[in-house]
């Protein structure tokens, strides 16, 4: 990432989710409300699995981790991105852009790595639930979600080198509200073959292999559900697993419609709109997906409302 192979860019300019004046205000506003959603929600589920004793399992352990992964992936994106809402010059130095991107690959990645952990840690549960506190233990839970930020930082040390390893000397205008890599990629003047490939088969092989772990969990788990005689039984373990396999399904569905194509079939406008949902909208859906309709995190807030003192003393 030295001077030399980038002897002309020394910022980029970004253009937002709409270069319209009118609508800058609004969008503010907009993406305000969201970011703020976003910090309040999961900064709530991180406190409540930190301080409530009966939010203590492998579950919550995860969905704990799952918060902090959403909260980094907006902060990444969305103070910047409000700042250039009431600014003119929509301006990134080189180095800061270079910064963002890989601290969004880093939560991008790390948040489809523990996705898929999390559809293993319900099929242990359902499927095997005499063993669950003894394959998913403590030290496996540490190992796991350890292994899933080492994952995670190791990515964002390749793939964001190499998306500025190729030279930036014509336009320095990214068609996107923050440093991404298909935007960037489009402003280069020099081969951008070996980035466009490291790019291509990361991010398949990181899909492919979560959602096979995850496809792969729940059909274990829906067929385990299917044998349990009791109808209330069913209706729980399925309200459980829906929530959770809806969330995952748009994720999923998001992420491989960015990044599991050629770089050339990108439609930049087109994924802006994507953008949005995955680095904004999801984080600030996933605490109410995940935890909101969870009897044990309702009672867990409405006891830490009624006295946040004595849940305090418990961290």
């Amino acid at each position: 990432m030295g001077p030399g192979n980038f002897s002309r860019v020394t910022e980029f300019i970004l253009t937002g989710v709409s270069d319209r004046p009118e609508l800058q205000i609004p969008l503010f506003l907009v993406f305000l409300l969201i970011y703020g959603l976003t910090v309040s929600g999961n900064l709530g589920i991180i406190t409540l699995t930190s301080v409530d004793s009966r939010l203590q399992t492998p579950m919550y352990f995860f969905l704990r981790h799952l918060a902090i992964i959403n909260l980094g992936n907006s902060t990444v994106i969305a103070p910047k991105m409000l700042i250039n809402f009431l600014v003119k010059k929509k301006a990134t130095s080189y180095y800061e852009c270079a910064t963002q991107l890989g601290g969004f690959l880093f939560f991008i990645v790390s948040e489809v790595i523990m996705l898929a952990v999390m559809a293993y840690d319900r099929y242990v549960a359902i499927c095997n639930p005499l063993l669950y506190m003894v394959v998913v233990s403590r030290k496996i839970c540490l190992l796991l979600v350890s292994l899933t930020y080492l994952y995670g930082f190791s990515t964002a040390v390749v793939v964001s080198p190499c998306i500025f390893s190729v030279s930036y000397c014509s336009s320095n205008v990214v068609n996107h509200f923050y440093c991404d890599i298909a935007p960037l990629l489009a402003l280069s003047c020099s081969d951008t073959y070996l980035p466009e490939t490291i790019v291509f088969i990361s991010a398949a092989t990181n899909l492919v292999l979560s959602m096979i772990t995850v496809l792969v969990s729940y059909f274990n788990i829906v067929f385990s559900i299917l044998r349990i005689h009791s109808s209330e039984g069913r209706k729980k373990a399925f309200s459980t697993c829906g929530s959770h396999m809806m969330a995952v399904t748009v994720f999923y569905g998001t992420m491989l419609f960015m990044y599991v194509q050629p770089q050339t079939n990108h439609s930049l406008d087109t994924d802006k709109v994507a953008s949005v949902f995955y680095t904004l909208v999801i984080p600030m859906l996933n605490p109410m997906i995940y935890s909101l309709r969870n009897k044990d995190v309702k009672d867990a807030f409405k006891k830490f409302m009624a006295n946040p003192c004595s849940s305090c003393r418990l961290i």
